[in-house]
């Protein structure tokens, strides 16, 4: 995971499978894979998302991912 205090995002390289498509859902950037796996999640305005963690609902991005093309 790596932050870059400039642009104030948070990434996180889940795999090193080539990227197809990214979908945004907020404040979050998720990059798919052709099989809609992630490869990689961007957070934006990430300092305001730490220690908020707990109000992210994650069955909810993962039926978004699931519904993308």
């Amino acid at each position: 995971m790596q932050y870059d205090i400039e642009t104030n995002i948070m990434s996180w390289e889940i795999t090193k499978d080539p990227i197809d498509h990214a979908i945004e859902l907020g404040n979050f950037i998720i990059h798919l894979s052709k099989t809609k796996k992630p490869v990689l999640i961007e957070i934006l305005n990430a300092s305001k998302f730490v220690g908020q963690t707990d109000e992210v609902k994650l069955e909810g991005i993962k039926k978004q991912i699931m519904e993308t093309n």
